[in-house]
């Protein structure tokens, strides 16, 4: 991560030419001008964040002696090792070992180095203040450790505010704020009543009502048959004669809370009620999709599926054979007392919907169910899926963290410290969501993912920490070394934090309610695993450091008996630890002596551009046929029964869609024949779309017109028009909710409807949303388009809109935090470019694994983006600031500074969200996916394509 970039010295002309020296750095062998002055001795702590502090004074031979003796003469001198210097240096830095084939820089190449354009202005300030912080918490750890403990206790309680009997309100959540639809149904809600215990309408309600589906499969090819019709005829009555026991003695039956149609019970099926009353019905006679029953028409849609057509038949054509049918049970919704014993019988059917198929005995058909109360029910019970899982992550974070930081040198073995470390998450998970619970901040399903990023994330803080810890002597004081720890590692997961924390934040500009809950929760809670790893995980780790000093006086100790017991009991692979070296670990020696060399020969170059080619062409199709909007169905588990309901709506009724209102939102003169003939022109230009069935329209003034001709009267002349309304509407009371007339009689507004048909698919129900308010809107009439079903259809409008959004500002916003931190301008060009890269590669693969661009998956884009910047920016910084003559040699060093922290970062997080694949709820699985497509992407750019592309254009930076 950045560091300052020390000024050129004083020139020659102004000091006498110096002797050349040589200087192992975190970047490389490095020439340096010797200098003359002597550092003060002693220990003190160093002045003030804001100050610079006084180096420590290294133990062992004076400064002169180490560091500043003159060069053998040759080429072949060994680079001597080094204490901690004024040289700059990487916050992950390694001890530094010769590089493959590195050749010694001729002394001329101070003369040639050039001067790069610096814009941190922040890092050095920071790591001032780390370092004081640092010295703080190595000197009073157990403060800085029993404080944050302290805090947890007091943020948990909030854990009992968690809602527990509140259901999760779905529209509120997962369609847009503000969206359009919502506000069509205010105005029809102002505008139009309705009447569902005594002229119930199913079209003509702004909200969904209270409703049992069951659809039912013929196993024969068609169910248009008596015996068929029999068993189905004897389901509807099973689920009628159904009745829930009150307390008291008192039944709710289904004959109380069924929306009504005059004095009868809306039929849940029109064809099957006709057939009952009349079992001599022809079924063989029946049109399709309207019927002529005894002078009545009949809207088929929806009823049928899986049907073959015949010729033309009345008012459409001949229903050969029908493979499916639906019945629709609606109860009352409008009244809040009916309303509630609706929904309790509800409750009671889908508690003894098995029972009655057991006791029916069905043969002929196959019947699936579903209700207005299942998709809450259903998704409210995915969260349960999620909590064996979220133990196993821990205990998997904490085997992978042990493992990784496991030595056989018991002194700087740190199984301990990792397992704290994630222990140090945990605790920023209560605090984080007990303070939002305090606060009242609304807990969605969703933000149950969190945790596992939270694990991830916060177990890479502490391998940064621990790496630092592995670079100081074991001879120094604890404070000397958690101030040099603090000064490297803090600056470095401060970056990482803030930009993490900055693409979650971006996510609260989203129209979606539970993408805003998620990335509040998320964001606050990473702020708190960055506070509790500078000071709860650092002073634990100060506390062993202290206990690596009692082990390594416990060795010393003049005991020749034990001595070799001691020896191979602690190191039975080695030797006792040079007290003043430090920790180099075999992985970064792998990227440095194996992985490096082969990446940067000239065969692997090609073949990477090669791969990357390929990657983003495949992206960049994958972009293309990525679907939007989230499928109702897969807020459930994969176990449910309305999984199947869905399967089956898909397959045989998928032809027609919503019946859409078309609304006159203003007063017009409807006997004017012009007004009367531009509302027609419109009319029939809805009628033309692809996605609409022009035989289907339903217009009062249609019918209107039609009633005043017959009785002779002028549909042109305003008292006539206006007075003969009532009539109409009482020989005609389907329309009767159609039109508003004022106290004044005045027509506030009037509605009709269309019907709209091959709407199966995402895409098509964004472009008919788009298409029909289009024509609306082109009208000279002011209308108006609205179905409740829209309510939903409006995210696919909003979704990529939102995802754009809030991408281009937390790229922008990473793109300023890399400028301000980093000190090259164009290593945030390659950052700006390894973010994109990322995203389109994430985005375009999601299309080929099935998963939709929904409210779900673009929390995990957002998140993407600031992972994108940690593991591009590591390396690119690494490169560009490297001292190695050649470009290979700065991809190797980046790769041997910086390769294992960047892995390590990425499996530790794929470890904590892989329990989540065996979820059996789709959002669980969709984080875990997204997720895995960013760090595998993330790392293979980190590790893979940044450093090659960076020594083909390394030459120009």
């Amino acid at each position: 991560m950045p560091w300052v970039e020390p000024k050129p010295g004083p020139g020659p002309e102004q000091k006498p030419k110096p002797k050349l020296t040589k200087r192992d750095s975190a970047t490389g062998p490095q020439w340096y001008q010797e200098s003359q002055e002597s550092e003060s001795e002693g220990k003190q702590p160093p002045p003030g964040p804001l100050a610079p502090p006084k180096p420590p004074e290294p133990s062992g031979p004076p400064a002169s002696e180490q560091d500043d003796a003159p060069l053998p003469e040759g080429d072949d001198a060994p680079p001597r090792p080094s204490m901690l210097d004024d040289a700059p240096r990487l916050p992950l830095e390694l001890d530094d070992a010769p590089l493959p084939e590195e050749e010694t820089p001729e002394p001329t190449a101070i003369c040639r180095h050039r001067h790069r354009c610096h814009t941190d202005c922040l890092e050095g300030l920071l790591s001032r203040a780390f370092q004081w912080l640092g010295w703080q918490v190595g000197a009073h750890p157990w403060i800085f450790l029993l404080a944050p403990l302290m805090l947890t206790a007091a943020l948990g309680t909030g854990f009992l505010y968690l809602p527990k009997d509140k259901e999760e309100d779905l529209e509120e959540h997962y369609t847009p704020v503000g969206s359009p639809a919502k506000a069509e149904r205010r105005f029809v809600q102002g505008h139009f009543t309705t009447n569902d215990s005594y002229r119930f309408s199913a079209s003509r309600r702004s909200t969904e009502a209270n409703f049992v589906s069951l659809l039912v499969v013929s196993y024969s090819d068609s169910l248009l048959d008596p015996a068929t019709f029999a068993e189905v005829s004897k389901l509807d009555g099973a689920v009628q004669d159904l009745h829930v026991a009150r307390e008291k003695g008192s039944q709710i039956e289904y004959q109380q809370v069924c929306a009504r149609y005059r004095a009868l019970c809306v039929p849940p099926n029109p064809i099957l009620y006709a057939w009952q009353v009349n079992k001599t019905l022809n079924l063989s006679s029946i049109s399709f999709p309207a019927y002529n029953h005894g002078g009545h028409p009949l809207y088929l849609t929806g009823f049928f599926g899986g049907y073959i057509l015949g010729g033309s038949l009345g008012m459409g054509q001949l229903l050969l054979r029908a493979k499916a049918m639906r019945l629709l049970y609606y109860l009352k919704t409008e009244d809040p007392e009916y309303d509630v014993q609706s929904k309790q019988w509800l409750t009671h059917l889908l508690d003894q919907f098995t029972n009655i198929k057991n006791i029916l005995a069905l043969k002929k058909i196959e019947v699936v169910h579903f209700t207005s109360l299942s998709r809450q029910l259903e998704f409210e019970a995915t969260s349960v899926t999620v909590i064996p899982v979220f133990h196993l992550a821990y205990i998997l974070i904490i085997l992978f963290a042990v493992t990784s930081c496991f030595r056989f040198d018991c002194i700087r073995n740190k199984m301990c410290v990792a397992a704290f470390g994630v222990i140090s998450a945990f605790l920023a998970v209560v605090s984080g969501f007990g303070l939002l619970l305090h606060i009242g901040v609304p807990f969605v399903i969703i933000v149950a993912n969190s945790p596992f990023l939270i694990l991830g994330v916060g177990v890479d803080d502490m391998f940064i920490m621990i790496s630092a810890w592995h670079k100081t002597n074991l001879a120094d004081d604890i404070r000397e070394r958690m101030s040099n720890v603090y000064s490297k590692a803090a600056v470095s997961i401060t970056i990482t934090t803030i930009t993490n924390i900055l693409a979650l934040y971006t996510g609260i500009m989203s129209s979606f309610r539970s993408v805003r809950c998620f990335c509040i929760y998320t964001g606050t809670t990473l702020l708190f695993c960055y506070f509790y790893n500078i000071t709860c995980f650092g002073a634990f780790m100060a506390l062993d450091g202290k206990r690596e000093v009692v082990c390594l006086c416990w060795l010393k100790k003049a005991d020749p008996k034990w001595s070799s017991f001691k020896k191979f009991c602690c190191f039975p692979f080695g030797s006792v630890p040079d007290e003043h070296g430090t920790d180099i670990h075999p992985m970064s020696l792998f990227f440095r002596d194996y992985f490096g060399p082969f990446l940067t020969r000239s065969e692997s170059k090609y073949f990477v551009v090669f791969i990357y080619v390929l990657y983003i062409i495949s992206s960049i199709y994958g972009c293309f046929h990525v679907q939007e909007g989230l499928d109702l169905r897969n807020l459930a588990s994969d176990d449910s029964y309305i999984t199947p309901y869905f399967n089956v709506e898909e397959n045989y009724f998928s032809d027609y869609g919503p019946r859409v209102m078309v609304i006159v939102t203003k007063k017009v003169d409807y006997w004017d024949k012009d007004v009367r003939q531009k509302l027609e022109n419109c009319i029939k230009i809805f009628e033309k779309n692809v996605y609409v069935d022009k035989n289907l329209t339903e217009f009062w003034l249609d019918a209107y017109v039609q009633y005043l001709k017959g009785n002779s009267q002028d549909p042109n002349e305003k008292n006539t028009f206006m007075n003969n309304i009532p009539d109409f509407l009482s020989n005609f009371p389907n329309f009767q909710h159609d039109i508003n007339i004022s106290s004044s009689n005045e027509i506030i507004s009037s509605r009709g409807f269309i019907q709209t048909t091959d709407v199966s698919s995402s895409a098509k129900k964004k472009i008919l949303l788009f298409q029909l308010r289009r024509i609306a809107e082109d009208c000279q009439i002011p209308l108006m388009v609205y179905n409740q079903a829209f309510i939903y259809f409006d995210q696919y409008a909003a979704i990529l809109e939102d995802t754009v959004r809030n991408v281009l500002v937390a790229s922008a916003a990473m793109f300023i935090v890399s400028l301000l931190l980093i000190p090259y301008p164009l290593c945030s060009l390659w950052v700006t470019f390894a973010i994109g890269s990322v995203i389109v590669g994430v985005t375009g693969f999601m299309a080929f694994w099935k998963v939709n661009l929904d409210s779900i998956s673009m929390i995990n884009l957002v998140i993407c983006i600031g992972f994108s910047f940690d593991f591009s920016a590591h390396i690119s910084y690494a490169f560009v600031s490297s001292s190695q003559p050649s470009v290979n040699q700065k991809s190797i060093e980046a790769l041997y500074l910086l390769g294992y922290p960047v892995l390590q970062s990425a499996i530790s997080t794929i470890i904590g969200v892989c329990v989540l694949a065996a979820a059996k709820a789709y959002i669980f699985r969709t984080f875990f996916k997204i997720m895995f497509l960013v760090m595998i992407f993330g790392a293979a750019h980190g590790l893979i394509f940044i450093p090659v592309f960076l020594t083909f254009f390394g030459r120009f930076i």
